[in-house]
Order: C-alpha cells, then structure tokens, then sequence
C-alpha cells in the first residue's frame, strides 16, 4: 500500500492536482482578505447627533468619524433654527463603514409663507381658527368699533391691511381686526342724540 501512495503520489497528474488546489487555496485566501480590506470588514462608525447643528459644525463631526454627507432637501421646522440640521439618513447612531454617505435635510433660512385666507365678515372664533390652521403662529384679535359685534373686519400686519390670498410668512405677526358692536359718537352725532335739544336748538 505504502509503495503504491508513492507510486501515485509522484504522478504528473497527482502532482498537477494538488498544485492546483493549492493555488485554488491561495487564492480565495488573498480574495477573501482583499474583500475585508475593501468593505472595511468588522470597522464601522457611529453616525454623530447633528441634529439641530449648523452645517459647518456637523461638517467638522463627520469628517472626523470619515463619513461624507449630501444635503439632500430643506425642510421647514419651527423645532430647530434656520439652516440647522432636521432629519439624517442613516439615523443618528447607526453603524456604518467609513466613507459612506450621510443624507442630510436642513431647515431653511427663510420662514416658510402661506396665503392669507378672506375671513371678512367671519366671527373671530372662526377667522382665529382658520387662520391658526393655514400654519400662522402670531395670529392676535383686537376688537374695534363697529356696528355688527364679532364681526371679522380684515386682517392686518404691521399696519397693513392684508388682502385675501396675500402671502406672507407663517411667522409674521397677523392681528385679526373685529368690531366690537359699539360706534363711536362723534361730537355731531351726540347733539343729535341728546333728548333735550330740538332741531331748532341746532341753529
């Protein structure tokens, strides 16, 4: 038996064979070592808070951690300050490998606006309401004179009487105008009313 190992093992074929497993061997070795190196096999980052951070600063944490970053959309957040960070993708403290991409929203520099709807002739429950649920933040009622009480007049921002569908942004300070049902009297109006004088007092 041992003569006949000898003899096979000291065959071309035998010979060729285990030389190419060997080489088969050393190969997947180096491919399997490679592909650790590429993907960065068991070596991940934490994704930083940056939430609420100002691009240059969020910038300086992942650079450190060798994670890059796409801004990838702005959205409007009265959460955090204008040109702050609001949402990250991966989330913030997920594990991923270096140089992976971190997809940024941040909160735009100019207030979001909307439309100023036509609530004239609307009771300020109503007028506030509606207003409040377009997104404006400042919305205040002064009542006036005039003769219907509760009654919405217009709306007005620093003094300015807005028109129905005006845009302006949702953080401006909006004074919905409403008459108190009460008209002043003028000085003419009171010699008129007063029951003691007759026309002929007038003149």
């Amino acid at each position: 038996m041992k003569k006949i190992l000898i003899k096979w093992g000291k065959h071309p074929f035998v010979i060729h064979l285990l030389s190419a497993i060997l080489v088969a061997c050393v190969l997947v070795y180096i491919t399997l070592k490679g592909l650790d190196g590429y993907t960065l096999h068991n070596k991940a980052e934490i994704v930083p808070d940056i939430k609420g951070l100002q691009m240059e600063e969020a910038s300086r944490l992942l650079h450190k951690k060798g994670l890059r970053y796409n801004i990838i959309d702005s959205v409007f957040s009265k959460n955090v300050k204008p040109g702050a960070i609001v949402e990250v993708v991966p989330s913030v403290g997920s594990k991923v490998k270096k140089g992976r991409i971190v997809y940024i929203t941040v909160n735009p520099f100019s207030s979001q606006k909307a439309s100023v709807p036509d609530v004239t002739g609307q009771s300020s429950r109503l007028a506030y309401t509606t207003l409040k649920a377009r997104g404006f933040e400042s919305v205040e009622i002064e009542y006036i004179p005039g003769l219907y009480k509760d009654l919405t007049v217009g709306v007005e921002l620093y003094g300015h009487l807005l028109e129905g569908g005006e845009t302006v942004e949702l953080t401006a300070p909006l004074i919905v105008k409403v008459s108190n049902g009460i008209i002043e009297e003028t000085e003419g109006d009171s010699l008129l009313s007063d029951p003691g004088m007759t026309p002929d007092d007038w003149f």
